[in-house]
């Protein structure tokens, strides 16, 4: 069976005066969201588990994104070991995923987050999983997203053994004519 994992860095939040766990989304961020959800939701990778931090911009993220899903909502956690994890953290989270789950959506933190997604991925021969994985390792935004697939249980998901098979920032799915 072939597995997907969508590893999502939170869309962009704003820095007022408040403890980091308690950061909102900026206005950027309320924009973005709701796009990073149609676009899986277009490609045909719609999650049937969702992890996500409880950092108040993840939240914000999550039910934003929701929507445009456009189907029934997954199962869904917070969960505190998102907030701040470090890969090693994520990945004992994705390897702890059930069974008869397909696809799990992760939205975190970098350098978790991005950190993640480079273990997993193999060395690509060339072509275009090599670009796609040149452009995660340069430069993983807030609302960028990562997909990534494997063969096999959760548990077995280790450094190396997956695919990155897309790879898609807020810029990427923005309207030639809607502003940065």
């Amino acid at each position: 069976m072939t597995r997907r994992l969508v590893l999502l860095r939170h869309a962009k939040s704003a820095w007022p005066d408040l403890p980091d766990h308690e950061r909102p989304l900026a206005k950027r961020g309320r924009r973005d969201a709701p796009a990073v959800g149609s676009w899986l939701r277009e490609m045909g990778c719609m999650p049937d588990r969702v992890l996500c931090s409880t950092a108040r911009r993840t939240r914000e993220t999550w039910r934003l994104m929701a929507p445009g899903l456009g189907a029934d909502p997954p199962a869904m956690s917070y969960e505190d070991r998102v907030y701040e994890a470090h890969c090693e953290t994520l990945l004992d989270l994705a390897r702890q995923t059930e069974p008869t789950a397909s696809c799990l959506l992760i939205i975190g933190h970098n350098p978790g987050i991005q950190d993640l997604a480079l273990m997993l991925a193999s060395t690509p021969d060339g072509g275009t999983e090599a670009d796609l994985l040149q452009r995660a390792t340069a430069r993983f935004p807030t609302a960028a997203v990562a997909v990534l697939a494997f063969a096999g249980a959760w548990s077995r998901l280790g450094a190396g053994r997956a695919r990155l098979i897309s790879f898609v920032t807020p810029s990427d799915l923005r309207q030639p004519d809607q502003p940065p």
